[in-house]
């Protein structure tokens, strides 16, 4: 029986249309799925005013959701008209990390599509912002959109790290670039893989080195990157990737990442996450630092089991 793809919008709280609505609606138009938009809405002003009773404040709440919920509607109803199956909520919540996560329960999505929040350094070493806590605790797939230039995407690159000596990511590899090239079918653009091979950050003794200096000889370096190169190939090759959408680039992720999407006009960038706290190097253990320096949007997977 087809069960029909279904997309979540986290609307923004300000009342203001913006590209990700278009991104959210090209998506769903391009996977034939229906969109729920939800907004997750809490004035401080509203929720502690002391100057009115309790029972203004109620009203007055009540009146800034309808006014909400009247928006998202108006939109709704204009892609509806486009063919679209929409579906709209209101929801008062000061954290709304946890009600996200119980709807994703009770209605599991094909992705959570929301704008990235950006917010100073020095913010968010006091506050974890919700975009890091929907990295850490998040099963379902998200959508961070970031400077939309395109609304249905046109050029999709897939982020992987698949040298592990113990093969613990090996799947976890293969379902990046499935999911990747399944995007890519369905808003018909164009594919392709980076690995972002970092000698700098890799133990020797991890990969079977006695001590530090083979690692450090041109000899051990190339048997190193040889082995780096063996790995992405094969790959490349399982999941039919040809070898003129490959990558291999030598250097940190994030800076690798950050040039290669601002070079090549990338859309979004399919990457994983690896569980909060582990210290492997995955290239998801970046997404983090990414978040706020991409150029352009991120699309990520979390790994199963969830931790």
């Amino acid at each position: 029986m087809y069960e029909q793809p279904r997309f979540m919008l986290i609307a923004s709280s300000q009342l203001q249309t913006s590209a990700i609505l278009d991104r959210a609606a090209a998506l769903a138009t391009a996977h034939d799925a229906a969109l729920h938009i939800v907004a997750f809405d809490y004035l401080e002003g509203l929720a502690t005013a002391d100057l009115v009773s309790e029972q203004v404040r109620e009203v007055m709440r009540a009146n800034y959701l309808e006014r909400h919920r009247d928006w998202l509607e108006q939109h709704a109803s204009l892609l509806r008209e486009q063919g679209l199956s929409v579906t709209t909520e209101v929801i008062w919540v000061d954290n709304p990390l946890d009600e996200i996560l119980i709807h994703l329960q009770e209605q599991p999505m094909t992705a959570l599509i929301k704008p990235i929040e950006y917010q100073s350094q020095l913010s968010r070493l006091f506050f974890t912002p919700l975009d890091i806590q929907l990295l850490r605790k998040c099963p379902t797939p998200l959508h961070f959109v970031s400077d939309v230039k395109h609304a249905l995407p046109r050029r999709i690159l897939a982020a992987v790290d698949p040298f592990h000596r113990d093969g613990r990511y090996q799947d976890f590899n293969d379902r990046i670039l499935h999911e990747a090239v399944k995007l890519a079918t369905a808003c018909d653009a164009t594919i392709h893989v980076l690995y972002a091979h970092d000698l700098s950050s890799i133990s020797a003794q991890e990969f079977g080195f006695d001590n530090g200096s083979p690692f450090f000889s041109s000899k051990g370096a190339r048997s190193l990157f040889d082995a780096q190169c063996d790995a992405f190939t094969e790959l490349a090759e399982r999941n039919r990737i040809p070898p003129e959408q490959r990558h291999m680039i030598l250097g940190a992720p994030t800076s690798v990442l950050c040039s290669y999407a601002s070079a090549y006009d990338i859309d979004v960038i399919v990457m994983g996450r690896i569980g909060h706290g582990d210290q492997g190097h995955l290239i998801g253990n970046t997404v983090e630092s990414l978040l706020h320096k991409m150029p352009c949007s991120l699309w990520v997977l979390a790994p199963q089991p969830m931790d």
